[in-house]
């Protein structure tokens, strides 16, 4: 026998396997609706995806398999399925795709949100955890925080002098930012009279709008060069634009200690300390580390506060409940301190309502699996990326009564939290990968709702009933109101 017919005899034999292993997977993926040649199901996903495919897992299952273009996507839609992936299986879980638009300036080697998990992530998820996001370093930064909820509320006051309404969600967005600047920098990032920190509020929009868009170089890796929606060229320019300021600051920050004229004691100072010991973590890594938390920490808890104001004034009884326990623990009229939080359990429960209906990242952070796995009975194959749909969880009838009423109630004596322990209700994850800032956001919350809410009276801009409030929702990377709350402010 010739080595040409041994070859093709191999070939041939490899080929065959090749196609029994396929058929063997096929026959073992999760159930789901048949792909299209080409775009598979991306037909199937719509302008709101979260939407799209719980009516599908209400067809196929809590766990069903879909093709995106050239990638198999594992849909979970319950708990149980969540558990699996999020905790029993965490470390085959554990990785993350990558998306196009985190390529720029070479963002997802840097972000602990898309490192994958190793050494260099372990650091940082350690420097985090015991750091940066630390109940003790959060209690030294308390009353930074206090002064910008007051900054807050000191607006409204103006607007309700005037009689004019306030965009809940812009107003929430530049708390938000600045709550997180002076944790990191000690100062201000937004403020409607500097034209330079305008450009700041208006380049984290964008690079959260851009990084929320569906990219078709997601599912067709072989469009990468070609960024054919140009959402790669626009957040190149975003980046470049951000990491310069941050750069600058950094710089500032540094050449004030090394003059000996630096009294803060941030996060920056923090990050720089650690820096003097370890070799990793330079100036690159810092200036990525801050864009990291306060691109993602302002846009999810602005989406958080604007949904939960909206709510509750949505519902009048739900208003008055909270009013009343803000006037018996806090005094009316007065802002929320962080400290008072423990003690405002309904003003806590509207927040995980909050959190349950309108979760800010409604499918998480994607995983990918990096072996063969088993879920459920079912296989995951290597290469695929899993996606949680807690917004399909948290309205679930067969887990919550009357899923789609706003009951804050249901919290009051339930022992079910948002830190990552109770499957039905996951916001921030779970597992290793649970979102880092979550403690902050904890804080922030409550304070910025908690003090909007004992401040002042509300009433919906022209007039609209409370009933009739659109509760429309907008896809992108934090799932936002589609239509902007306004409302009035009417001094106690």
């Amino acid at each position: 026998m010739d080595y040409v017919t041994i070859l093709v005899g191999l070939l041939f034999a490899w080929t065959l396997l090749r196609w029994l292993y396929n058929k063997i997977t096929a026959s073992s993926l999760p159930p789901g609706p048949n792909p299209l040649p080409i775009i598979g199901n991306l037909h199937q996903l719509g302008a709101q995806p979260h939407k799209s495919l719980a009516k599908l897992a209400a067809t196929y299952g809590p766990i069903m398999s879909l093709k995106f273009g050239q990638i198999t996507t594992i849909v979970v839609t319950s708990p149980d399925a969540a558990k699996q992936v999020l905790k029993n299986q965490d470390s085959a879980f554990a990785s993350r795709p990558v998306p196009d638009a985190t390529r720029p300036h070479e963002f997802h080697k840097f972000s602990v949100i898309w490192l994958p998990v190793g050494s260099r992530w372990r650091t940082f998820r350690k420097i985090l955890n015991a750091g940066v996001f630390s109940n003790s370093r959060l209690d030294g930064n308390r009353e930074s925080r206090a002064s910008k909820v007051r900054d807050l509320v000191n607006l409204c006051r103006k607007s309700s002098a005037e009689g004019k309404a306030v965009d809940i969600g812009q107003a929430a967005f530049t708390t938000s930012l600045n709550l997180l600047s002076n944790t990191v920098f000690s100062k201000d990032l937004a403020d409607p009279n500097s034209n330079e920190r305008l450009e700041m509020r208006d380049l984290i929009c964008e690079a959260m709008s851009e990084s929320g868009k569906t990219n078709l170089v997601d599912f067709f890796p072989v469009l990468r060069k070609f960024d054919p929606q140009g959402v790669r060229r626009r957040i190149t320019v975003c980046f470049a634009k951000l990491l310069q300021i941050f750069g600058g600051l950094i710089e500032e920050r540094m050449a004030a200690r090394a003059l000996g004229t630096n009294d803060n004691c941030d996060m920056l100072d923090y990050l720089l300390n650690i820096s003097n010991e370890n070799p990793e973590i330079d100036t690159k890594q810092i200036t990525f580390t801050i864009l990291d938390l306060i691109g993602a920490g302002t846009d999810t808890s602005t989406s958080t506060v604007e949904w939960a104001m909206a709510e509750t004034l949505k519902n009048p009884e739900v208003l008055s409940k909270v009013q009343t326990e803000l006037k018996q623990v806090v005094g009316k009229g007065k802002q929320v301190d962080e400290a008072d939080i423990v003690n405002l359990p309904y003003l806590q429960s509207i927040v995980k309502e909050t959190l349950r209906m309108h979760p800010p990242v409604p499918f998480l952070v994607p995983r990918r699996v990096e072996q063969d796995s088993e879920v459920l009975g079912y296989v995951v194959p290597k290469g695929s990326q899993v996606l949680v749909n807690v917004w399909a969880i948290g309205r679930d009838s067969g887990i919550w009564k009357d899923p789609l009423m706003f009951e804050p109630e249901r919290f009051m004596d339930a022992k079910v939290d948002v830190r990552g322990q109770d499957f039905e209700l996951i916001p921030f994850g779970a597992g290793r990968r649970v979102c880092p800032g979550m403690p902050l956001a904890m804080r922030m919350v409550p304070v910025m709702l908690g003090s909007l809410l004992n401040s002042f009276d509300w009433q919906l801009e022209s007039g609209i009933a409370p009933m009739d409030l659109d509760m429309g929702e907008k896809f992108s990377f934090t799932l936002a109101k589609g239509q902007p709350l306004r409302a009035v402010p009417i001094s106690l």
